[in-house]
């Protein structure tokens, strides 16, 4: 037997000041797209913005529905819409925010399991990291790739 560990490599910032400006507006795109998810049943707002390898910044947001899996996170919504609106473009970073009420977390949220799995095709496609900004009132934290997110993906080849 043979035992291996996986660890999340990752940096934390307690202020959006303390990053790149590139970053602080990506949050900031993040944070404007959680306004105005629709998510009248759970009241949980989660907003998520893409810059694209061609400069290009395309923002997403949960969109539930009272048939409740047919709602998206904000997550795939970007994402989905990065690749429709501009195929075989890369994704560099994505950021994401999510909210309650009128209140963003203190603390960051992480992607669910089948966002991860999507971000991961997508970096995967990009053949380039994705770096995740994750924000929080409190803490940010930056994730360098979605493979640090998620270490055993289902792959393509597994098809």
């Amino acid at each position: 037997m043979k035992q291996r560990a996986y660890t999340v490599r990752l940096f934390e910032y307690n202020r959006p000041d303390d990053l790149p400006e590139e970053q602080q507006k990506l949050i900031q795109r993040a944070k404007e797209a959680a306004r105005n998810a629709y998510a009248p049943y759970s009241n949980y707002y989660v907003g998520a913005a893409a810059l694209l390898a061609n400069g290009e910044t395309i923002v997403g947001n949960n969109q539930e529905n009272a048939a409740y899996p047919s709602g998206l996170c904000a997550e795939r919504v970007a994402i989905f819409y990065a690749g429709a609106r501009y195929p075989g473009v890369p994704v560099k970073s994505i950021a994401i925010a999510a909210m309650r009420e009128d209140s963003f977390q203190e603390e960051p949220v992480a992607p669910c399991g089948g966002c991860r799995q999507v971000l991961y095709e997508k970096e995967t496609q990009g053949k380039a990291p994705m770096e995740v900004i994750l924000y929080g009132s409190n803490k940010i934290q930056v994730i360098k790739q979605v493979s640090d997110l998620l270490p055993l993906p289902f792959k393509l080849e597994s098809l």
